[in-house]
């Protein structure tokens, strides 16, 4: 890796977090199920670093778990979950990785008329509803209790994004470049899903809705949900719930940017299944993402009703929280606040201390920067 790779990868603050992925822990991969491990095996011929040799043997052993226990569950609980009904359009909360939207997500599940999809739900999309109230019991301690990218609190009862579900369901999605990073980005045109066939498009959104229901027939609250790539998914989600909210969060690019290339370079070391390499990919992938997802946003977003879109800058929401959650819930018409005062304020109380990353730009990347995400700076109001 060179001295400037170096330096972007490492924030210039940050706290440190003894052993935060220990070896033990599983990775998301370990629930997929055993045809889904296998296709994943064969995309890369197989090839697993010695290091991971291990976990691969172990993902193999808990893969035919998984096969197992997905069938019991759809034998149990399959026809009851296909006629579940979503009680209440879901709630999006978009913007790219590292926008603050996980802060948000926070902010919007202390409403105790909100839900939301968690890590094990995502990790066992295909039988959590029979296995977590015995499993995640028995297994907490073997998770980190912080994210590794950000020290952010984590375990099976956290909020989770709902992207981690679709990739353990088998469906394409540009996670799994986090397996074998070598390889490069994967599935990108599963990003904004516009180059998808008809029948591709159908099976994604029939494992989303399916993924939903599940989540409906444990708690039928409305679904808060905070998954990045849903930024440039509009077109597609409101299709599917003609009625749901978005709430779209936007943060300064210069952060967004080296905050994203930590994210996925960390997220790179603690998911792979190979030697890392340079991932020299990363970076540029980090800016054609951005272009890719708000092309499509932006066109998207006129589709949106009145009362559907919130749009707020994640500077504004850390620096007055109830106020803009509460000028959120009149605009979304999502209810009374009072509701949601308390909650909100006690988890503000509780996240006080947390410090958050902070990063240092060399000048010919902030150009870089400027030049690919000029629209992003112009239409949100940054300044390069």
């Amino acid at each position: 890796m060179s001295v400037l790779s170096e330096r972007l990868a490492v924030p210039r603050r940050q706290r440190v977090v003894k052993n935060p992925f220990p070896w033990y822990s599983p990775r998301f991969w370990h629930g997929m199920r055993f045809s889904t491990w296998m296709r994943s095996l064969a995309r890369n011929r197989f090839i697993v670093s010695l290091d991971r040799l291990p976990a691969a043997v172990s993902i193999t052993g808990f893969s035919a778990v998984n096969s197992v226990a997905a069938v019991a569950d759809q034998l149990i609980y399959g026809k009851k979950v296909a006629q579940t009904e979503l009680t209440e359009p879901p709630i999006f909360i978009l913007g790219h990785w590292r926008a603050g939207t996980t802060f948000l997500h926070e902010l919007l599940i202390r409403d105790p008329a909100h839900t939301y999809a968690t890590t094990y739900q995502c990790f066992a999309p295909h039988h959590f509803v029979l296995t977590d109230a015995w499993v995640t019991p028995w297994t907490e301690n073997l998770l980190p209790s912080r994210r590794p990218m950000d020290n952010m609190a984590a375990g099976w009862q956290r909020p989770q994004e709902d992207e981690f579900a679709l990739g353990n369901l088998g469906v394409p999605t540009p996670y799994t470049s986090l397996m074998f990073p070598q390889q490069g980005p994967l599935h990108e045109k599963y990003l904004d899903l516009h180059d998808l066939s008809p029948a591709e498009l159908e099976s994604w959104k029939h494992e989303l809705l399916h993924f939903f229901r599940r989540i409906t027939f444990r708690d039928p609250r409305r679904i808060v949900v905070k998954s990045p790539p849903h930024t440039a998914r509009v077109r597609t989600l409101l299709a599917m719930f003609p009625d749901a909210r978005f709430v779209h969060l936007v943060r300064n690019p210069y952060e967004l940017y080296l905050s994203t290339i930590n994210l996925w370079k960390s997220l790179n070391e603690v998911q792979r299944m190979q030697t890392l390499g340079a991932q020299k990919w990363v970076e540029e992938y980090v800016l054609r993402s951005l272009e890719t997802m708000y092309a499509a946003y932006e066109q998207d977003r006129e589709m949106l009703g009145e009362h559907q879109l919130y749009e707020l800058r994640f500077e504004d929401l850390v620096a007055d929280p109830l106020e803009k959650l509460r000028d959120m819930y009149t605009q979304l018409d999502l209810g009374d606040f009072s509701r949601v005062e308390a909650p909100v304020e006690k988890h503000l109380a509780d996240v006080k201390n947390h410090r958050r990353n902070h990063y240092e730009l060399p000048e010919e990347k902030r150009k870089i920067v400027r030049q690919r995400w000029g629209g992003y700076f112009e239409r949100y109001g940054y300044e390069g």
